[in-house]
């Protein structure tokens, strides 16, 4: 199994904590964000990790190099930044990163903080077997995003009408994916993206759903989409209760 982690954001509502640190390296309960989903899919028999970089983006490697040295991890970069100035948003930063990716591979973003989710190889290996191009998790929506993004029934994603009154989740950013999805019909992006276009995944995702090729389950596990100082402030106030530590900082 391989993953692509997306660590190429700017994270501007997260200012001043990312004008200097890169958002996926901001520390949460005592470790740096990207840190938590490597060890998770280390723990799970995933060691071929893919990163992609843009803003401060050399202070990723430089991290994670010395971090995970002497681990099973195999770590490769897409340095966006490097390579065409800017982030590619993540449809772009995929197609960039996919000739480096195996034909089905597993996607997380870096600025979420999930440690619980495991990353099966059952399901993994489920989803290979299918037709599906993708199959994303979804949770309850947050109090910052209530109206949610897709539809869910009998363990399909929807792209429900605007109208629809039928309940809809958010999608935590944790899929599995195809290769195929990023190619047309869904994708016109040329192989690789050596254009630098910048596209966003969702509206991929949305065309697969319409031809009812994207698998969806709930997950209930901890999640927390680390968009704000006060979102990341609130983890580490969490941690330093159940740990008995008032003035223990993350």
């Amino acid at each position: 199994m391989a993953a692509m982690l997306l660590a190429a954001g700017r994270g501007e509502r997260m200012r001043p904590l990312t004008d200097h640190t890169p958002k996926p390296l901001l520390p949460v309960q005592g470790r740096p964000l990207l840190d938590w989903h490597i060890a998770a899919l280390l723990r799970d028999g995933v060691q071929q990790v893919l990163v992609n970089t843009a803003w401060l983006g050399e202070q990723i490697p430089q991290h994670l190099n010395a971090a995970w040295h002497g681990t099973p991890l195999r770590l490769r970069y897409s340095h966006e930044q490097q390579d065409f100035g800017h982030a590619l948003e993540t449809a772009g930063g995929i197609a960039r990163a996919l000739p480096q990716l195996p034909p089905v591979f597993w996607l997380a973003a870096g600025d979420v903080f999930v440690p619980d989710f495991v990353f099966s190889a059952a399901a993994h290996a489920a989803f290979a077997a299918s037709s599906d191009l993708a199959h994303v998790w979804l949770v309850p929506n947050p109090a910052h995003h209530p109206q949610g993004d897709f539809g869910l029934h009998a363990g399909r994603a929807l792209n429900l009408p605007e109208d629809s009154t039928a309940p809809r989740y958010t999608y935590s950013t944790i899929a599995l994916l195809k290769a195929e999805l990023f190619a047309p019909p869904w994708c016109p992006m040329a192989p690789g993206n050596p254009a630098g276009e910048s596209a966003p995944l969702g509206p991929l995702l949305r065309r697969a759903m319409d031809a009812g090729r994207v698998g969806a389950s709930l997950y209930a596990g901890r999640w927390t989409d680390v968009g704000t100082p006060e979102r990341l402030a609130e983890l580490g106030h969490a941690w330093q209760y159940r740990h008995g530590s008032p003035t223990r900082q993350c």
